[in-house]
């Protein structure tokens, strides 16, 4: 049956926004914490729900909201404390908890915060689900179902939820090698990772040098971890590393660098893994999973070794949709958001991270070389900020220019255009090994687009 109900709340990886303004504000957060533990709450007799946090500020009010709604149905809260939010999916159903909330707003800056949901197998929530989360906490239905008296829930810590976390991660690294003798630049953003990532690094052999160590509630992100890998480039040639990690603010996304300090992207994360996977026979239908954003390079490297990539839309919800509908075991986007389902059922950085260098340690190759295996196309962004966002189809002049670049590229690149999910933006990406063909291509594309509904360019960059 068709849901036909208008999301307000929930993006594409939960709710998200500035801390204190609507809709995240510690009201909507109890409201959710109700609306999650009336729907998880089943028929177990003692129904409990983990709730996680990155390092922000805001996550002292959030986690206190939540956990009351929680309580108020008739639920335990269970708190974890700062946790990444892999960490925060694997305690869900390792403790076989009715579901996980995770309080971060991942890559963003500390004054933004958001909310998500795991369910009791550790995947994130469907969209129906949300949805139903959407209608009970706007519709006022959940009064009639508070708890009382001996029923209220209880909350209470689990002191050694990070501790937990890592011997899971350790146990993902194969147990005859070790990074003994591999020094280790690792940059946690200031963020969930913190704590883990140097210690899962340092009891599995390596020398680590840890940045991003010291949050304050204010600095996660801060010219740090993922969204500035160049301190951690720079880091890994001050002191002769053998590679570098930067993990963003929840540490379920990575890029890692070589000994050179040049930055490994998720692209070419896939390729490493997918070659390495395929090579023992572990690449289920020699297939792996990526957006439409991921570079033709990756495809073509893959292609070349018998291998097939098959896109989704951007999310990485629709890439773990993709796997589980196909059994497939690995996926991931460009941003280094790698999905390794054998192991585990979200993107994990530090997880990530720890197969490459299984492979580095089992190989004897540096990074670099491994890296080589995806060669980038150049590629070109644009964005046109739009008035509507009618089919790009029924727009004559757009389809022309859109027909006439891929006739151009043929096999040899490929053209995406399509609208942003959250601005009054249309994105254009071309793809070809000709940096001025690609670039002019787009100009005519943009060109079409801003004369049917543009209100002006932007350019977001080029590679």
């Amino acid at each position: 049956m068709a849901d036909n109900h208008t999301r307000e709340l929930f993006g594409t990886d939960g709710i998200r926004g500035q801390a204190n303004v609507h809709p995240m504000t510690p009201e909507v957060a109890l409201q959710l914490g109700r609306a999650v533990a009336h729907i998880f709450r089943g028929t177990h007799a003692h129904p409990r729900i983990v709730i996680g946090k990155d390092t922000r500020l805001s996550n002292y009010m959030f986690e206190t909201a939540i956990q009351a709604g929680i309580c108020s149905m008739g639920v335990d809260a269970v708190q974890l404390g700062v946790l990444p939010t892999p960490g925060i999916a694997f305690m869900t159903s390792g403790m076989r908890a009715d579901a996980g909330v995770v309080i971060s707003a991942s890559h963003n800056p500390y004054d933004d915060n958001g909310i998500k949901f795991f369910a009791a197998d550790g995947f994130k929530l469907p969209d129906e689900v949300e949805a139903q989360i959407e209608r009970l906490v706007q519709g006022g239905r959940l009064d009639d179902h508070r708890a009382l008296g001996r029923d209220i829930g209880r909350a209470y810590r689990i002191h050694d939820a990070g501790g937990r976390y890592c011997v899971f991660l350790k146990s993902t690294f194969p147990k005859d090698l070790s990074l003994e003798g591999l020094k280790v630049v690792v940059d946690c953003g200031n963020g969930a990772a913190y704590k883990v990532a140097p210690e899962v690094l340092y009891e599995l052999g390596a020398d680590v040098t840890s940045l991003g160590v010291t949050p304050d509630g204010t600095n996660i992100n801060e010219g740090c971890g993922a969204l500035h890998p160049e301190l951690m480039a720079a880091a890994v040639r001050e002191h002769g590393a053998d590679l570098g990690i930067a993990l963003d603010g929840d540490a379920d996304r990575v890029f890692l660098c070589d000994e050179t300090g040049r930055i490994v992207d998720g692209d070419a994360i896939l390729g490493i893994l997918g070659d390495h996977l395929a090579r023992l026979g572990q690449l289920t239908a020699g297939t792996v999973v990526a957006t439409v954003m991921s570079n033709l390079g990756l495809e073509r490297a893959l292609n070349s070794r018998g291998l097939r990539l098959e896109r989704t839309a951007v999310g990485d919800r629709y890439v773990v949709e993709r796997m589980k509908a196909g059994g497939f075991t690995l996926g991931g986007e460009q941003s280094g958001h790698i999905l390794l389902l054998d192991h585990t059922t979200t993107g994990d950085g530090l997880l990530t991270a720890l197969q490459v260098m299984a492979i580095v340690a089992r190989t004897g190759k540096p990074l670099s070389e491994l890296a080589r295996i995806v060669e980038p196309v150049p590629q070109v962004l644009r964005g046109v900020m739009v008035r509507a966002k009618p089919p790009l189809e029924s727009l004559d002049e757009v389809a022309r220019a859109i027909a006439s670049a891929e006739g151009t590229l043929g096999s040899c690149g490929r053209v995406l255009v399509r609208y942003s999910g959250t601005e009054n933006k249309c994105r254009v990406m071309l793809e070809g090994d000709d940096d001025g063909a690609i670039a002019r291509l787009a100009d005519d594309i943009v060109g079409a687009i801003e004369r049917a509904i543009g209100r002006r360019e932007e350019h977001e960059g080029a590679s």
